[in-house]
């Protein structure tokens, strides 16, 4: 990971490539301001050693991230996508429920569900139809998660992880295209998954 500190000093939209995470300090932010993004999708995560970089919510174009509602270390963006965002934003929300919190009530109720493979089916399926879309017969999600990552939001290991998606995919429910940052999911896979039609 190619972690990036923002100056306080840089103005105008910022750009950052697939891979590229920028620590989030609140201290530097006014109060009441917010980082919107323009151009791309975010993973927003803690950066507290004791939470392993815990994963927060996903950001996509419109969606704003309030700086002073932030733990005291700040939070990390992390551009899945070629990013662009800006950090000068007013917010459209203020003192309302803002995407990182319903990303993260959206996390925890998928924490919850009692089996592993549940919860696979069900994170894979919010985020496609959050931040994917349909294209022909499948449903395309723009970037690619690590095995590690996935195990981390749904509270499994890496191997249990990498079994479960084996599954799905010698089910030709999901595709993963060489030379391409994307998944392909069956939309069936995305209209079965548990917790989908709340």
């Amino acid at each position: 990971m190619q972690l990036r500190f923002l100056s306080d000093r840089s103005q105008g939209p910022i750009r950052m490539p697939v891979g590229q995470t920028v620590l989030i300090d609140p201290s530097l932010r006014p109060q009441s301001s917010c980082i919107e993004v323009i151009e791309g999708i975010a993973r927003v995560y803690c950066p507290c050693e004791e939470t392993e970089g815990m994963t927060l919510a996903f950001l996509q174009p419109g969606d704003q991230l309030a700086t002073d509602r932030l733990c005291s270390e700040g939070v990390c963006v992390e551009a899945l996508t070629p990013l662009l965002f800006r950090r000068d934003a007013e917010a459209q929300n203020p003192g309302g429920l803002d995407p990182v919190n319903e990303w993260t009530l959206q996390l925890l109720r998928i924490r919850h569900l009692n089996k592993a493979e549940q919860r696979l089916h069900a994170l894979l399926g919010l985020l496609v139809r959050r931040l994917g879309k349909r294209c022909g017969p499948w449903c395309d999600l723009p970037f690619r998660l690590r095995h590690g990552r996935i195990a981390e939001l749904i509270g499994t290991t890496r191997v249990t992880t990498t079994r479960l998606i084996s599954r799905i995919r010698q089910a030709k429910l999901l595709e993963a295209p060489a030379q391409q940052a994307l998944l392909r999911l069956a939309p069936s896979l995305v209209d079965s998954a548990p917790l989908a039609t709340t």
